[in-house]
């Protein structure tokens, strides 16, 4: 079994340089089946949002900007792990320079934009719950939300020149370069992570405000009437529905980010992790681009 250092000198970042082909293969197939799921989904929300007028809302238009950055994972990074985990460990392509720092730059620009979107997504309706109208239509003017998809291509493309570290990794050899782009990562991730859940759990929190002081409004106005009234909609069923759906949310956007973030803080303060629990990472994080347009269209 080859050590770190070799790991990552001739391996893709997801793939384990295995003695035996057969993890290889499932890998392969892994990202087979998550490039078709993630381009079809992808496609889809992207299509019906432009087909139908009456989805092509400002929440939706952070939701199709995530898809199109998920579509360069899925249809663009994903498939050439597919076919390069098919190829022999020392193969050409995985050594050239070049095309490692071309996959990388479509793996580190579609994740960078789809976790800027997931955030937009986030405070878009955290402003559209907890806010009076006024606030949110002159926040988000068509000009704006403009500016806040540039905006997140933008920022996407300053680290590039970072990711050549991010192949290093898991080498015991590699220098302090690719730790510290590995701690920056972390606490970019950890920092969206935050912003995130502060916005959700703020909707919940408003919601089951509303909705409590809405139901005593209705049970003093209901004695009131001289006849019978009624009954009151499932409020209680549609609160648990709407904490279900960002309950799910939450959990499988922690499940999908938290593990390669504790992975590069444990690399950088203590020891780096196995290779196969960062390759787990990593594949946990770009499997995102194929359950996102699930998760924003579910309910």
């Amino acid at each position: 079994m080859p050590n770190a250092s070799s790991w990552s000198a001739s391996s893709p970042l997801l793939l384990l340089w295995e003695d035996s082909s057969g993890t290889r293969i499932f890998l392969s197939l892994l990202y087979a089946v998550l490039a078709i799921s993630g381009t079809l989904s992808n496609v889809m929300v992207i299509y019906l949002v432009f087909s139908f007028k009456k989805l092509q809302t400002t929440s939706n238009a952070f939701i199709v900007n995530g898809c199109a950055a998920d579509l360069s994972v899925c249809a663009l990074w994903m498939p050439q792990e597919a076919v390069l985990g098919l190829l022999p460990p020392n193969s050409s392509s995985l050594r050239s320079a070049e095309y490692r720092l071309l996959r990388g730059g479509l793996l580190g620009l579609g994740l960078t934009v789809s976790l800027a979107s997931h955030l937009l997504v986030a405070f878009n309706r955290y402003v559209l719950i907890t806010k009076l109208p006024s606030v949110y239509q002159a926040l988000y003017q068509r000009r704006h939300t403009g500016c806040m998809i540039g905006l997140s291509w933008a920022l996407a493309l300053l680290p590039v020149p970072l990711l050549p570290g991010l192949w290093t990794l898991g080498s015991a050899q590699s220098d302090g370069s690719s730790r510290y782009t590995a701690l920056l990562l972390a606490l970019a991730v950890l920092g969206q992570t935050a912003l995130l859940l502060h916005c959700y759990l703020g909707i919940v929190r408003r919601v089951r405000g509303s909705a409590k002081r809405v139901s005593v409004l209705n049970f003093h106005l209901l004695h009131q009437l001289p006849f019978p009234a009624a009954p009151p909609p499932p409020r209680r069923a549609q609160r648990r529905l709407s904490s279900v759906s960002v309950l799910l949310l939450c959990c499988v956007f922690l499940l999908g980010t938290q593990p390669l973030v504790w992975v590069s803080l444990l690399g950088f303060f203590l020891r780096p992790a196995p290779p196969a629990l960062q390759a787990a990472s990593w594949l946990l994080l770009c499997s995102l681009s194929a359950l996102n347009p699930l998760l924003y269209t579910w309910r």
